[in-house]
């Protein structure tokens, strides 16, 4: 019988370290794929073994072998100045890794027989109010290369027998270390959340919650497969995104931020500003058909349930 083992690539990040915990909170039993040194699970933590994430060199890929499923969630993080050098990263470390588990699972003797694999509603590009599902065209321009190339790299596996499902993940809200959405809420709370540029770009987001349920439903539903995007049914503008966080936390109206100002604040926490200025409209049909239910499918009841328990455990979010 097969074991209830997930192989969670790229499990030490955010996302990662959330998805771990719940997946035990559901009886399965996560390994961790890091880049750091390899730990013995405790009666808290899973199991980590090391990769280099672009080979496999090394015991990690004995790890596939009689395991339920993989979760690939490896990319470097976006969050950064666009420069060459971090193009390069953001598109070799999703490639790279793609391969590299491809060819484990080639050669295990039992592979599993699901696989999750992340991608990127920025594959969408930056679009203006157009609603965008799973039927909608991919974008130009950086981020909808690198997500067509990381697509591709799993598309184009020889992976016999395998019931594989993209995600096309949105913007995740959480409040663990690292998160984007605590530091927009670090901002707020110093009195610089109003909306920058116009305020009229979209935000397409979902709840850490939404997105645990989702990657449930995805190990669990054998009709599941194929492209989904994974997003809350209701985006919102960027203005009444900050609107409804300051709401949130209690904080007064504050000036929007002009272009050049989110320009120079960008340059200081060496982020991209375009990841401020421009959105997408993205919306979950497939899921919707397929009879999912958000438990936070509204903004406002989102920010609520993350941001109004100051002493909430980020690994209890899900």
């Amino acid at each position: 019988m097969t074991e209830r083992r997930i192989i969670l690539a790229g499990g030490s990040g955010f996302l990662g370290q959330a998805l771990a915990s719940f997946l035990i909170k559901n009886n399965y039993t996560p390994i961790i794929l890091t880049r750091g040194p390899s730990r013995p699970a405790t009666a808290t933590t899973p199991q980590s073994i090391h990769w280099d994430a672009t080979t496999t060199t090394g015991d990690w890929p004995e790890s596939l072998n009689n395991a339920y499923a993989v979760i690939n969630l490896v990319g470097r993080t976006i969050n950064c100045r666009k420069t060459p050098e971090h193009k390069k990263e953001i598109l070799d470390s999703r490639v790279n890794a793609t391969r590299a588990l491809t060819q484990a699972w080639q050669r295990a003797t039992h592979p599993p027989k699901i696989w999750l694999q992340m991608s990127t509603a920025h594959i969408y590009g930056d679009t203006q109010d157009e609603i965008l599902d799973e039927s909608a065209p991919t974008g130009i321009g950086f981020a909808p290369d690198v997500g067509r190339a990381w697509e591709k790299q799993f598309n184009d596996a020889d992976l016999k027998d395998t019931r594989r499902v993209i995600l096309r993940v949105s913007f995740v809200m959480g409040i663990g270390q690292n998160s984007a959405l605590r530091t927009l809420s670090r901002i707020t709370r110093l009195g610089l959340g109003g909306h920058t540029g116009g305020g009229r770009h979209w935000m397409s987001w979902i709840h850490l919650a939404d997105y645990c349920n989702i990657i449930l439903r995805a190990l669990q539903d054998p009709t599941m497969s194929g492209i989904y995007v994974i997003t809350a049914p209701n985006p919102v503008t960027n203005k009444d995104f900050m609107r409804d966080l300051r709401r949130t936390l209690q904080r007064p109206w504050s000036p929007p931020v002009p272009k050049p100002l989110v320009h120079i604040g960008a340059l200081l926490m060496r982020t991209d500003p375009e990841l401020a200025l421009k959105g997408r409209r993205c919306v979950p049909t497939r899921l919707l058909n397929e009879g999912f239910r958000f438990e936070f499918p509204n903004l406002p009841e989102a920010l609520q349930d993350l941001l109004a328990h100051p002493n909430r455990s980020p690994n209890s979010e899900c």
